[in-house]
């Protein structure tokens, strides 16, 4: 199986070369194709306006001055001599779950392995609800490749992704696997932190506050809470169908 690695932290994050080792028990026709610099929130966007520059740091092993899904898009089409058969994107840090999924770099790189029609999963290690200290990968090298193997040759059908997100606890701590669906993040959590530089001049930094709720069961938000590893599958057609009849008869009159 020839597998492509990718991040949104870049390629010299702590994450990458955790992902490398889960994807090294898997197959060894491994090839990474990151991003030259963090592009965490990038989301699915593409470099349209500017040229992507492509640098060689070793054997199989390339950074991209662009987005996460130009990385995808380069690997495929431009470096690898055929397409993988697998996109792996992560290991995040920090989790993507509920409405991070529609912000995450980490994500859109799966989505565009998906585009292509190569099956793709998006990793994350969450951080900052039981482990508030440090930041650490272990429970992603622990069980991430025993997760992979389960899922690599599931028939998931065309347009889907899987989105994983590891518990941040101790490995031995994991409560098991959730097939999840997506939360909802309360909104009221988002914190605006106004400060001022040294001309008095004000600017800003976006963040979340980590609480950690009561959400619904079954959602990622409830099984990360719970210490379990979260499966979610996503689907890139966004149409709601519920919407049609009430559309329909909205504007029929028209």
């Amino acid at each position: 199986m020839r597998i492509l690695l990718t991040n949104d932290d870049g390629i010299h994050a702590e994450g990458l070369e955790s992902l490398e080792r889960i994807a090294r028990a898997i197959s060894d026709d491994i090839w990474i194709v990151a991003p030259e610099s963090e592009q965490s929130g990038a989301s699915h966007s593409l470099s349209l306006s500017d040229p992507l520059r492509l640098r060689k740091i070793g054997e199989r092993r390339f950074a991209v001055l662009g987005t996460p899904t130009d990385c995808v898009l380069m690997a495929a089409r431009k470096v690898m001599p055929e397409a993988p058969d697998l996109v792996l994107s992560g290991v995040n840090r920090g989790q993507n779950i509920a409405d991070d999924v529609t912000y995450s770099g980490t994500i859109a790189a799966a989505m565009e392995g998906t585009t292509l029609g190569i099956k793709s999963f998006a990793l994350s290690q969450v951080i900052g609800i039981h482990n508030r200290d440090a930041l650490t990968y272990e429970v992603a090298e622990k069980h991430g490749a025993a997760v992979l193997k389960q899922l690599v040759d599931l028939p998931l059908g065309p347009g889907v992704l899987l989105n994983i997100n590891f518990p941040d606890c101790r490995p031995d701590e994991v409560a098991g696997v959730e097939v999840t669906r997506q939360g909802k993040r309360d909104q009221n959590l988002l914190h605006i932190d106004e400060r001022r530089d040294t001309r008095g001049k004000p600017y800003y930094w976006l963040g979340f506050q980590r609480e950690r709720g009561n959400p619904p069961a079954g959602t990622d938000l409830r099984a990360v809470f719970e210490k379990r590893i979260s499966v979610t599958p996503l689907h890139m057609n966004l149409t709601q169908l519920d919407a049609f009849e009430p559309l329909r008869k909205a504007l029929e009159k028209m």
